[in-house]
């Protein structure tokens, strides 16, 4: 590709951000190239899926829905008006993917469609549309006012693009195998883009469990409970215990507000309720009925329905735990404390924090110090929870960076 080859516009990043900025921009009749550095595209899309593969959310209430997204709450009510949940279950159906609501109010294809069907699918229809998909291809900076400088990792070949405009949809921190490794921060710094440093999102808590319980529990899961960091709100959700500490939804929901005490030097305490369901007087109530010969395990059990391995958490965090009278028992069981003493390493995190500013863009997603330049995805500085908002972030934010450039340049033939 010759650098006087600018009837193309370029995206630089074949994730779901990116794949979906090409689909419009071809749609609207420009020829779109596709630069990836792996050998195939939508990698982290398919791994993300391996967890449970739900596209978005059917929270119908646009404000809230904005409120998922935290600081960029504001930014990403623009975007989610363009392309929200309905817009993306459309798109899903135009490609032949029928999707459903379940229980949660997550939105999920349905169950016939694995992740890899949904790329394949997409894969054809970028086909059908004339978009070029340049694997193994890597970014390596900027050259001039709207070059792109590119390395084939084949032969290691280093050549120049210059593009009408491009849309960079390099992904985040996290993840790393699936090409989402944040090596592209340098080369934005050095134009003089502010780039925030990465931190982990949606990831497990570390806590000092003692070698006995790590052995003794291992990996089990805890339902229908509540959990709150110090003395913020609570998530509803199924925590997991790990040999490391905690994981699952409710965890993965606290992560900003235990990253922000962790980060303050002030302890980062979670606070798990195990019954948050019943009310504080039948739990004490229930606390108090006769032991009878029953064990401490077995009285847990049959009167609170917490078997194993409650009381065993119990004991690890307050050792005289069976020993307690029920009304300080029942507090340990609505505030049981768990200090956590960091966050998972930032690889193996579901996403992550961090990213580009967005003071560095206008409102079309152009970086202000490179125009022509857009910006999709992770690489922005914004989060959200687990449960459909993260794609449909990426995916909204792949819509909004092409009508930028669709209203920079118009349609393509115009």
């Amino acid at each position: 590709m010759g650098s006087d080859d600018s009837s193309f516009v370029a995206v630089v990043g074949g994730g779901p951000a990116g794949l979906l900025a090409a689909q419009r921009l071809a749609e609207a009749g420009h020829r779109v190239r596709v630069f990836e550095a792996q050998a195939t595209v939508g990698r982290k899309f398919l791994v993300a899926g391996h967890g449970g593969f739900n596209l978005s959310n059917a929270e119908a209430d646009a404000v809230r829905f904005a409120a998922q997204y935290g600081p960029a709450a504001g930014h990403f009510g623009a975007l989610l008006a363009h392309f929200g949940p309905t817009e993306l279950r459309a798109w899903a159906a135009d490609l032949g993917i029928a999707t459903f609501v379940g229980t949660s109010g997550r939105i999920f294809p349905v169950p016939a469609h694995k992740p890899a069907d949904v790329l394949r699918a997409w894969l054809a229809r970028l086909g059908a549309l004339g978009v070029a998909l340049h694997t193994r291809h890597r970014w390596l900076g900027f050259a001039g006012p709207r070059g792109l400088r590119l390395r084939r990792e084949a032969t290691g070949e280093e050549f120049t693009a210059e593009p009408a405009a491009t849309v960079l949809a390099l992904g985040g921190a996290s993840w790393a195998k699936t090409g989402s490794d944040g090596t592209w921060a340098p080369l934005l710094r050095a134009i003089g883009v502010e780039v925030l440093p990465f931190a982990p999102a949606n990831c497990g808590a570390e806590v000092a469990w003692s070698a006995f319980f790590r052995e003794k529990v291992g990996r089990q899961p805890l339902k229908n409970i509540a959990l709150r960091v110090n003395e913020g709100p609570e998530v509803r959700g199924e925590l997991m215990l790990t040999d490391y500490g905690l994981e699952g939804t409710p965890v993965y929901a606290l992560t900003p507000q235990v990253r922000a005490a962790l980060a303050a030097g002030g302890p980062a305490v979670l606070h798990l309720h195990l019954k948050p369901d019943l009310p504080a007087p039948a739990l004490l109530r229930k606390l108090g009925a006769p032991r009878g010969k029953a064990s401490w395990a077995d009285f847990l059990k049959k009167t609170l329905h917490l078997g194993p391995p409650v009381p065993t958490l119990l004991r690890e965090v307050q050792p005289d735990a069976a020993a307690l009278a029920p009304d300080a028992l029942a507090q340990l069981l609505s505030h049981l404390p768990l200090p956590v003493a960091g966050l998972r390493p930032l690889d193996e995190a579901i996403s992550t924090a961090g990213g580009v500013a967005w003071a560095e863009l206008d409102e079309h997603l152009m970086l202000r110090r490179r125009p022509g330049t857009y910006l999709a995805g992770e690489m922005l500085d914004w989060e959200a929870p687990t449960g459909g908002y993260l794609l449909q972030g990426c995916l909204a934010s792949g819509a909004g960076a092409a009508a930028g450039v669709l209203g920079a340049l118009g349609s393509g033939g115009s």
